[in-house]
């Protein structure tokens, strides 16, 4: 048995990532275990080349053009995070799988080590949906799909969240025939309808023809296509199919009992406090693994917080209200905190701006989307200063950047005010944010802030 670990981490995602560089920045003895290169999903089949094949896109590139940028971006990210990279910085890497024998013991392709904390980073992978026939079709998802090397003539995407819709919109605008099937009756279900809305017809116009409200239920392969049937009787043909409806967690032959009882919930994900430790003693968790937000950003926030408290005496709580996320569409739609139906139980009250008022935006002549700023009451301070801000929501062209400064005010408890006292550089698309923040106190363009209504 191999000892004098401080901290094993299983998994080299984000999540693993981080827990192992905090572990290491505190001057512990860490290893992590990962079964693939160092970087996980986000740097080999996520963020990294969906980004890249989203910017490849809208800057007209031709496919394998597209693609051979995916290749080199992907490479070169790798190069700062594999086992040379992160040996360098203190870490010790071992390629295998991890099986927990004994709370502390880990079994890794025969080998067992041993620490006095682990950290659980696993992650997640595609879910892949009970239909009828789907096992004898060569479908595609977010892992696969950059494998490609021609373009399909025609392409069905099965899921309208953020990798369908992303996936969907890089592929046409490649030219490729996209067909998107959502089983909710509008894209992005968990967003503001408005935002739906204006994507919705953002991808009419890049010609992917919108299957809403059906659910696809049997597929057949024939003559090198594929079949697809959709609940409402409606039959599609298409070159390849994409499935992206969602992602479970990966704890497969990991034995989490053995580890002293780690429990998970019952879509599978292990459960956490709110310290991120597990109903293990010495056993924390932190990414998608988690069932939270299931967000780079996110799993990087968890992994260092996870070894920290694994190693620290003191532990800290894990705060996600603050964590924005985005969804790199055309336009891009971004939100941090409630919705505005959400925050009807809060006493929120909202500022909108159509872009179509916004300077920047009709400037770049890109005026699909808003901005909504929502805030809610203080404690004892009520509306004073307008309260603080509790949501957002960004729909633009560079609503990715523009979200950030409704998380900070929302990350520090801010002043609704601030934000609109703070000076904006003119024209730019931050400057929309002074102008809604402005709402809570005066008429801007015709418009104030409204109380928050459940129709949003």
């Amino acid at each position: 048995m191999t000892g004098g670990h401080d901290l094993i981490v299983i998994g080299g995602g984000a999540a693993g990532l981080a827990a192992a560089r905090a572990a290491a920045g505190l001057a512990a003895r860490v290893l992590m275990v990962t079964d693939g290169p160092p970087g996980g999903d986000c740097t080999f089949t996520g963020c990294v080349p969906s980004k890249t094949l989203i910017e490849a896109a809208s800057r007209g590139l031709p496919f394998r053009d597209a693609m051979g940028r995916v290749r080199d971006a992907v490479a070169t990210i790798a190069a700062t995070e594999d086992e040379a990279a992160l040996r360098a910085e203190g870490i010790e890497v071992r390629r295998g799988r991890a099986r927990f024998l004994a709370p502390g013991r880990v079994d890794v392709d025969g080998t067992v080590l041993s620490a006095r904390r682990c950290v659980v980073a696993t992650g997640a992978a595609p879910t892949v949906p009970p239909m009828d026939g789907l096992d004898g079709v060569p479908y595609l998802t977010h892992e696969t799909v950059f494998d490609l090397t021609a373009p399909p003539r025609s392409v069905a995407v099965l899921g309208g969240g953020s990798i369908g819709c992303e996936l969907a919109q890089a592929l046409a605008r490649l030219g490729v025939r996209v067909t998107l099937v959502e089983a909710a009756d509008r894209l992005l279900p968990a967003e503001e309808p408005a935002a739906s809305r204006v994507l919705a017809d953002a991808f009419t116009r890049d010609g992917i023809r919108l299957e809403l409200g059906v659910r696809a239920v049997r597929a057949r392969t024939a003559d090198r296509a594929v079949r697809l049937w959709l609940d409402d009787g409606t039959e599609l043909t298409v070159d390849r199919l994409l499935v992206a409806i969602g992602r479970r967690p990966v704890t497969d032959g990991l034995d989490l009992p053995a580890a002293g009882g780690v429990a998970v919930d019952d879509h599978g994900y292990v459960v956490t406090d709110d310290r991120l430790a597990t109903t293990a003693p010495g056993v924390y968790a932190a990414g998608d693994v988690t069932g939270r937000l299931p967000f780079t950003h996110a799993a990087y926030a968890m992994g260092r917080l996870a070894a920290g408290n694994a190693l620290a005496r003191r532990r800290r709580r894990y705060d996600p209200s603050a964590t924005p996320w985005v969804t790199f569409t055309a336009p891009e739609v971004a939100r941090v905190g409630l919705t505005e139906a959400e925050a009807v139980d809060h006493g929120g009250r909202v500022a909108y701006l159509p872009m179509t008022e916004m300077d920047r935006a009709v400037t770049a002549d890109d005026t699909d989307g808003f901005i909504k700023l929502v805030a809610g009451p203080r404690r004892l301070l009520r509306g004073l200063g307008g309260g603080r801000v509790i949501g957002a929501t960004v729909v633009a062209a560079r609503a990715g950047e523009m979200i950030h400064e409704p998380a900070l005010a929302m990350a520090t408890n801010m002043f609704t005010g601030r934000l609109a006292q703070a000076t904006h550089a003119y024209p730019t698309w931050s400057y929309g944010m002074q102008l809604a923040a402005a709402q809570f106190f005066t008429t801007v363009g015709g418009r104030r802030a409204r109380p928050a209504t459940r129709a949003g």
